[in-house]
């Protein structure tokens, strides 16, 4: 199970990312825009997520993908039951989010740093 210090060790070695707490709620963002959000409970994150493919994920996996709540439906975003995902699949859903945000060289400088360390 993952939780929400497991996607904290991750988002916090982003470049340009940092964590924030909004109304009792951890977000992480880059500049002002948030590309990882908490519940409450911390038991499920919301992320960025292109608008036109999340009816697709979440009818794909119903028991792990959640639609935005209502007032987050214009934004590309989506939500996930962390109890549902793995670590990889949790660093997977972290990087595709935080790509989003960032200017596409940024991006490419720590994903080929990233592998080339692995």
């Amino acid at each position: 199970m993952v939780t929400i210090d497991d996607v904290r060790r991750l988002a916090t070695t982003l470049p340009r990312a940092y964590e924030v707490l909004v109304r009792d709620r951890v977000k992480f963002r880059v500049g002002s825009l948030v590309f990882l959000s908490f519940s409450p409970d911390e038991t499920v994150m919301g992320f960025g997520y292109p608008k036109e493919e999340r009816v697709a994920l979440v009818e794909a996996e119903p028991d792990k993908f959640l639609m935005p709540i209502p007032s987050d439906e214009r934004y590309n975003w989506v939500r996930v039951r962390l109890a549902a995902i793995d670590q990889t699949e949790m660093r997977e859903i972290v990087l595709d989010s935080w790509r989003m945000c960032v200017p596409k060289r940024v991006a490419r400088e720590f994903l080929e740093a990233d592998l080339g360390a692995s």
